[in-house]
C-alpha cells in the first residue's frame, strides 16, 4: 500500500500549483521525457499514441474536403525566407540557422523551417500555370523549429509536431471559404473528439499571423482559467502570391495572382486535453482520443481461470474498442492508480467471485462511478459508458468555461476581473491597437479573438471610451 500511495502523492495538487501539477502529470503518465537538447522533449509511446489518434482523425477530415498530403524540405534558404517582408520580420526572433555543411561554411544560410509558407509558395510558382491547375489543396505532417526562450512540454517547445495546410485558389472568395471551412473542421474536431469547447473568431491585426490578410482562431479555456490558442486558419489573400510571382492564366487568357490560405494544429492539443480534463489523480482522456479505452484488471489473477477469462473478455471487446489486459504482477491497487494516472477511460475489474456470478465491475475514470455488469452484456454497456463519458466531459468543460467567462463594461471592472478572477473577459473594443497594448501592459491580458457570434455589450470601448467596433474575448494565455 505504501507504493500505491506514493504513486498518487507524486502529483502536486492543481489547486496548490497548477504549473507543477501539469509537469507532474506529463511525467508520471509517461507522456514525455526531458531531452539533453535544451528546450526539446522526447515524446514517449503513451504521448505519441495520443498524437497518432489526433493525426488519424484530422487527416481523415482533411481528405474528405479534397486535401492531399505532401512533404517539403526542412531547410529554407535565407533569400527565400526574405521574399515576404512581414513574414520574415514576424519569425526572425525564433529562427534557427544552419551556417555550415560539415566543415565548410555555406554560401547562403539555411533556416530550419519555423513554418513552410515560403517553401510552398516557391513550389506553387512553378507548379501552377493555368486555372485548370487550381485549387491546390495540400497539407504536410512534419516538425518545425522555433527558438523559444521559455518552454513547457507540449505547450511550447523548440521543436514540435504539427500539420500545416497550404492551399491556392483562383478567387478571393474561394480562399475565404477554405479558411473558414478549415477553422470549422478544427472546432468540430475539438468538441467532438477532444471534448473541448472552443470559441471561434478572428484575431485582431496585432495578433494575426505575419503576412496574413486575416487570421481565424479557436480559443479554449484551461482549468486554471488561462486561454490556449488551439488552432488557426489564415487567409493570405494574394500578398504571398505577388511576393513570389504565383500566377495563373484564367479562362479569358489573362494572368491573375492566386489567393492562398494556411492552417495548422500542433502537439499543444495534447497539453490542452491534459489541462481541460485532468484531475489530481492524473490524466482524464476523452474516450475518442484515448489510445487505450478499456483496461481489464484481473483480481487474484493467480487463481485458476482468472487470466484466461480476462483474455476471453479482451477478445470479446477488441473488435469495437481499444482494449488491454494488465496482467503484470503489480497489486490491483497499484494497477487502479496507474490506470487513473494514465487517464484510461474505463477499467473492468474481474475476479474469481465475479466469474462465478458471470459479471464484472466497470469503473469510469472521470466520475469513478462503478457499475456491475453481466458478462453477456458487457460489450453494449461499455459502449454506452464511453459515449456518455465523451458527452459529459464536453458538457462539464463547457460549464466550466461559462462559469469563468465574465462581462466588463468599464476599465475598472475589467482590471478587477483580470486581477481577481480566472477565465475569459468579454468587452467592447474600439479597434485601436493602442488600447490592446495598454490592456496587455497594465493587466497581462491579450485579445484572444473577435468571436463570429458578436454581442453588443456596450456602446463604447472598455479601455478608452471611444465608440466600440467589436466585442472581444480577452484573457491571460499560454
Amino acid at each position: 500500500m505504501a507504493k500505491e500511495k506514493k504513486l498518487v502523492e507524486a502529483i502536486t495538487s492543481m489547486e496548490e500549483d497548477f504549473a507543477q501539477w501539469y509537469t507532474d502529470v506529463v511525467k508520471k503518465a509517461e507522456l514525455i521525457d526531458y531531452s539533453s537538447v535544451k528546450g526539446c522533449m522526447v515524446i514517449k509511446p503513451a504521448g505519441y499514441a495520443i498524437w497518432e489518434n489526433i493525426q488519424k482523425e484530422l487527416d481523415k477530415r482533411f481528405k474528405e474536403t479534397g486535401v492531399e498530403n505532401v512533404y517539403m524540405p526542412m531547410f529554407i534558404p535565407e533569400s527565400l525566407l526574405e521574399k515576404e517582408k512581414d513574414h520574415v520580420e514576424g519569425f526572425a526572433p525564433e529562427v534557427a540557422w544552419v551556417t555550415h555543411g560539415g566543415l565548410n561554411q555555406l554560401q547562403e544560410r539555411l533556416c530550419v523551417r519555423p513554418t513552410s509558407e515560403t517553401l510552398f509558395c516557391d513550389f506553387y510558382a512553378n507548379e501552377i500555370e493555368s486555372y485548370r491547375d487550381l485549387p491546390k489543396l495540400y497539407n504536410q505532417w512534419c516538425s518545425v523549429v522555433r527558438w523559444e526562450k521559455e518552454t513547457r512540454p507540449f505547450l511550447r517547445s523548440r521543436e514540435f509536431l504539427w500539420q500545416e495546410g497550404h492551399t491556392a485558389h483562383a478567387t478571393a472568395e474561394e480562399a475565404k471559404e477554405r479558411t473558414e471551412l478549415m477553422l470549422n473542421i478544427y472546432a468540430d474536431f475539438c468538441e467532438e473528439v477532444l471534448a473541448m469547447p472552443v470559441i471561434k473568431g478572428r484575431k485582431t491585426d496585432k495578433e494575426k499571423f505575419a503576412g496574413a490578410e486575416a487570421t481565424y482562431t479557436i480559443e479554449a479555456l484551461m482549468h486554471d482559467g488561462k486561454a490556449l490558442q488551439s488552432g488557426t486558419s489564415h487567409n493570405f489573400g494574394d500578398g504571398f502570391a505577388k511576393a513570389f510571382g504565383i500566377q495563373y492564366t484564367d479562362k479569358e487568357n489573362k494572368l491573375q495572382h492566386v489567393h492562398q490560405t494556411s492552417w495548422g494544429m500542433t502537439t499543444r492539443l495534447i497539453g490542452a486535453v491534459i489541462m481541460v480534463h485532468g484531475d489530481n489523480s492524473g490524466l482524464v482522456l476523452p474516450p475518442r482520443i484515448a489510445p487505450t479505452q478499456v483496461m481489464i484488471i484481473p483480481i487474484m489473477q493467480k487463481k485458476e481461470g482468472v487470466l484466461e477469462k480476462a483474455e476471453e473478455l479482451r477478445k470479446t471487446l477488441v473488435s469495437n474498442f481499444r482494449v488491454k489486459v494488465d496482467d503484470s504482477d503489480k497489486s490491483p491497487g497499484w494497477k487502479f492508480s496507474e490506470q487513473e494516472m494514465r487517464g484510461i477511460p474505463v477499467r473492468i475489474e474481474l475476479g474469481p467471485k465475479d466469474i462465478e456470478k458471470n459479471q464484472c465491475v466497470v469503473v469510469r475514470r472521470d466520475t469513478r462511478e462503478k457499475t456491475i455488469v453481466s458478462l453477456d452484456e458487457v460489450e453494449i454497456k461499455v459502449a454506452e459508458i464511453l459515449e456518455t463519458m465523451q458527452k459529459e466531459m464536453l458538457e462539464r468543460a463547457r460549464e466550466h468555461r461559462e462559469k469563468h467567462t465574465k462581462v466588463a463594461k468599464t476599465y475598472e471592472e475589467f482590471c478587477k476581473i483580470i486581477e481577481k478572477e480566472q477565465g475569459f473577459v468579454k468587452s467592447m473594443w474600439c479597434g485601436d491597437e493602442a488600447c490592446e497594448n495598454k490592456i496587455k501592459e497594465e493587466t497581462g491580458a491579450t485579445s484572444r479573438c473577435m468571436p463570429f457570434e458578436q454581442e453588443h455589450l456596450a456602446d463604447t470601448c472598455v479601455c478608452c471610451g471611444k465608440p466600440a467596433k467589436a466585442m472581444v474575448y480577452w484573457g491571460k494565455a499560454y
